[in-house]
């Protein structure tokens, strides 16, 4: 079925292959720097500054850590410009990408002035945002130098809210929201993109240090049960903000259920709406499986069972949930325009939308809440168990 026999009212325009790179490529770097020093600092650090942390396999995570940070900087870097460059080629009636990647044209996008009614520039606010971009990129590049790497929480801890504000800024209207519901679509996207950032890029940095495992002591394995059980926190946390904002931007684009396969819209909506839901539930295999093993194993004193639950069987998991967040970087770029009829009103949230909204987002919490307990009670019972 092509996209132009579906029943679509607001016509499907596939976007240009070097929208679709740089798009996915601005993403997968925010992914690099939001979600490599988010994890860092909530899962990775504390677990290494634990007292129980053998001295080499600390030294052995944390230069690893510290050249993964470093690459995320490079890839920020390279897709911030070619970013930049699609933001270019999109302002007023286009021009192609390869003169967009030219400097004067750059120069001439940046410097513009303010359109009638704007009270800034919109280049003002995107040099803004790049300058941001390149302080945050070159704070973790910095880590590629050993004596650089002496200051890693200091520079990661750094890099954090710099490589947050890559994106928030660049979320600033140039012009005043018309209403409330504007407002709560700017929040609600950048709520999206940063728990989605964090979440993805959260996985691939452990991957990436779990491929340290050879140099590993046999004890490494508490490390990581420490670390895999703090990021499981900030995964749930980003799960219930990637799903919450997902509502929102869902009401606001898909007028009804039909048009998720109706329109070309809703049909990449549907199939990114599935790969997040395969995320989900093998981030639930490893809350209810492997967590209460590894708990069974560390109160055993079980090291060679611990290792091989902490590095042979988690990151697999680990993998196959990179690899579902893969597809739905490769999928946003063609979420652009609506499910909804063209030139038809725009939805508004009213009292009632916001009732029911509250209502799916307690259920939500407590689902979450309700996870988080149950695993901790499967652990509890096997350690029981077994003493």
């Amino acid at each position: 079925m092509s996209f132009a026999h579906l029943a679509a009212a607001t016509p499907y325009v596939t976007p240009p292959l070097w929208r679709i790179l740089t798009k996915s490529g601005y993403f997968a770097g925010l992914c690099g720097a939001i979600g490599f020093t988010v994890t860092y600092a909530a899962a990775v650090r504390p677990a290494l500054r634990a007292p129980e942390s053998g001295r080499n396999d600390v030294a052995v995570l944390r230069r690893r850590a510290a050249l993964s940070l470093a690459w995320a900087g490079v890839a920020l870097l390279v897709a911030g410009y070619v970013q930049l460059a699609a933001r270019v080629a999109r302002a007023g009636k286009g021009i192609p990408f390869g003169e967009a990647l030219a400097p004067g044209r750059i120069r001439d996008f940046l410097s513009a002035p303010a359109a009638r009614g704007a009270w800034v520039a919109q280049g003002t606010i995107c040099t803004v945002q790049n300058i941001v971009l390149v302080l945050a990129s070159a704070t973790l590049v910095a880590l590629f130098s050993p004596a650089a790497r002496r200051h890693l929480d200091a520079l990661a801890l750094t890099a954090l809210p710099l490589s947050a504000a890559v994106t928030l800024i660049s979320a600033i209207p140039a012009t005043a929201p018309a209403n409330a519901d504007r407002v709560l679509d700017i929040v609600f996207t950048q709520v999206h993109i940063v728990s989605g950032t964090v979440w993805v890029g959260g996985l691939v940095l452990l991957v990436a240090l779990a491929g340290a495992r050879r140099r590993l002591g046999r004890d490494a394995g508490l490390l990581w049960a420490d670390i895999w059980r703090r990021f499981g926190l900030v995964a749930l946390v980003c799960v219930g903000a990637v799903l919450t904002s997902g509502l929102w931007m869902s009401w606001k684009h898909v007028g009804g259920i039909g048009q998720l396969w109706t329109t070309a819209y809703g049909l990449f909506l549907l199939v990114k709406s599935l790969l997040v839901l395969g995320m989900v539930a093998a981030g639930a295999f490893n809350q209810f499986w492997l967590m209460p093993r590894i708990a069974r194993a560390r109160q055993a004193d079980a090291t060679t069972s611990l290792l091989h639950l902490t590095l042979r069987h988690f990151p697999k998991v680990v993998w196959a949930e990179v690899a579902l967040g893969v597809g739905v970087l490769a999928i946003v770029p063609f979420l652009s325009g609506s499910a909804r009829p063209a030139g038809g009103p725009a939805p508004v949230a009213t009292g009632s939308i916001f009732a029911v909204g509250a209502v799916l987002v307690l259920t939500l919490v407590a689902s979450l809440c309700v996870t988080a307990k149950a695993s901790d009670a499967l652990a509890r019972r096997q350690v029981a168990a077994l003493s």
